[in-house]
């Protein structure tokens, strides 16, 4: 380990964010670095404990608990803290193919685990985790390893998101012939367009996307599967294909009163266009949903919300609140329904919610709020949005019950509304294409670990499989889908 008393000598420590009044001006990443110093005192605080939860990446009270990827944590640490930054890159990368993007915008599950925070904070894990690539990209360190030879086996990789990158850096590197099809522009997925460059600059996507193109794989943008290019047609060109477009169909709003209303939009059509505008012209020939001097509600309160906040608050809205149908979380983790090792449910300020507050002197978010309906005026438009507070509980049958309060009720001006409210699963255009057999959820069934679906030669990975997730399940789904595939063509696999 780095020091055995080390978790009691240092305290745990974040960089500094950018102030948050001077980061809204612009959309670029907000995180400060930390000096060598820092990095390697943080690095102490890691005991190499005898069974680290930080990597067991198992799922608890539905939530990772660990690190899904299963990164070798402490031994990295270990390496930061006696200088062996080479190491601990090469060690990192034993387990995670894309740590720049996990350090970025992970919620960092390993940290919620950490043996440390059952007696006081966490180690820094994240942070360490993306000093230790950027650190390598520095130094030169990651360049192209294009396979040594090629099995005449072709696999194509439908989606470019995380899962699909994992599984195409995977299955080149056992040597096969992959080709990626991405229905967007650029290649990246979510990772491009649905994450705001403020939390990962796409500078940064595109580097790891040319390094993966410089190995071998081979990138086509504009082409959607099932309609560009038929399933069947692809079925006959390739040895093998591996879903993972994504959970991609947007949940509505239900069946709320001037819902049809213009002005009510999916999260995703507001976070997208914003993102396309700002790489294609930066925002400058207006071709976004803007919410610039708009009264913005976002209904819903998870991550893509906190991210519409934020986005909102760059365009320079007049005002921006945030509805979560669940109850404000407490300050400290409650031991007895939400213990160690499960991701800590607690009242934090997300980068969005700190920087509203700095604007506006309050916390964006409401808790507890019910949308009741949505009222325009004479031209179509929303105006205002109807609400109650509710109470949240569960029946003996397990299901959510959500309970109105009397007297509750509130009216707020709204001239934009973006709903936030999770997805249903993927899009059926492929599904009913290739014929693939559906969970409950729509989602494409393939057990877990084997990801073979009901077709012969096709898999499934990621969000498209498992339904809205993480980034880090994502790679981890289309690291292990690639050791399914690669043993499908080869009958065995060395890869992890």
């Amino acid at each position: 380990m780095s020091t055995p008393t080390g978790f009691m000598e240092y305290k745990r420590e974040l960089p500094r964010d950018r102030d948050p009044l001077e980061r809204i001006k612009d959309w670029n990443e907000f995180h400060k670095l930390f000096s060598e110093e820092q990095l390697r005192t943080q690095g102490a605080r890691c005991m190499d404990c005898g069974t680290p939860y930080c990597h067991t990446g198992i799922e608890l009270s539905g939530a990772a608990s660990g690190c899904p990827v299963n990164n070798l944590i402490p031994e990295w640490n270990n390496l930061v803290y006696r200088g062996l930054w080479k190491e601990a890159y090469e060690r990192l990368m034993k387990t995670n193919n894309f740590p720049e993007f996990t350090g970025r915008v992970c919620p960092a599950p390993c940290e919620g685990s950490c043996t440390v925070g059952l007696i006081g904070d966490p180690v820094t894990i994240k942070t360490i985790e993306q000093a230790i690539i950027d650190r390598a990209f520095e130094e030169g360190w990651v360049v192209p390893q294009p396979p040594k030879s090629r099995t005449g086996k072709k696999v194509a990789v439908v989606g470019s998101g995380p899962a699909g990158l994992a599984t195409a850096a995977q299955l080149n590197k056992a040597g096969h012939t992959v080709t990626v099809y991405e229905r967007a522009d650029r290649i990246g997925g979510l990772l491009m367009y649905g994450i705001p460059t403020m939390k990962l600059e796409k500078e940064i996507v595109q580097r790891r996307v040319d390094l993966l193109a410089a190995e071998g794989v081979q990138f086509v943008t504009n082409t959607e599967i099932g309609k560009d290019i038929q399933a069947d047609k692809l079925m006959e060109e390739f040895d093998a294909v591996v879903l993972c477009g994504g959970a991609t169909k947007a949940r509505p709003i239900g069946n709320v009163e001037g819902a049809e209303l213009k002005g009510i939009y999916p999260a995703m059509d507001f976070l997208n266009s914003t993102i396309k505008s700002y790489l294609d012209n930066g925002l400058q020939e207006g071709t976004y949903l803007s919410a610039k001097d708009k009264n913005v509600i976002v209904i819903g309160g998870g991550d893509t919300g906190t991210d519409c906040v934020a986005t909102a608050l760059r365009h320079g809205c007049r005002t921006v609140t945030q509805f979560g149908t669940h109850a404000k979380a407490p300050e400290r983790r409650d031991t007895v329904n939400n213990p160690w090792p499960e991701y800590p449910n607690v009242y934090t300020l997300d980068y969005a919610h700190e920087e509203a507050k700095a604007l506006y002197g309050e916390d964006p978010r409401a808790f507890s709020v019910l949308t009741k309906k949505f009222v325009g005026d004479e031209n179509g438009n929303v105006k205002e949005l109807h609400t109650v507070q509710i109470r949240r509980y569960v029946d003996e049958q397990g299901r959510k019950i959500y309970e109105e309060i009397p007297g509750t009720e509130q009216v707020w001006p709204a001239d934009v509304v973006l709903v936030a409210v999770g997805f249903e699963g993927p899009e059926s255009t492929l599904v009913d294409q290739f014929g693939l057999e559906t969970d409950r959820r729509t989602n494409v069934k393939a057990r877990y670990g084997h990801y073979k679906t009901n077709v012969d030669k096709v898999f499934a990975a990621g969000d498209m499989r498992r339904g809205q997730s993480l980034i880090v399940w994502a790679i981890n789904e289309g690291r292990e889908a690639a050791r399914e595939v690669d043993k499908y063509l080869m009958g065995s696999s060395m890869l992890p």
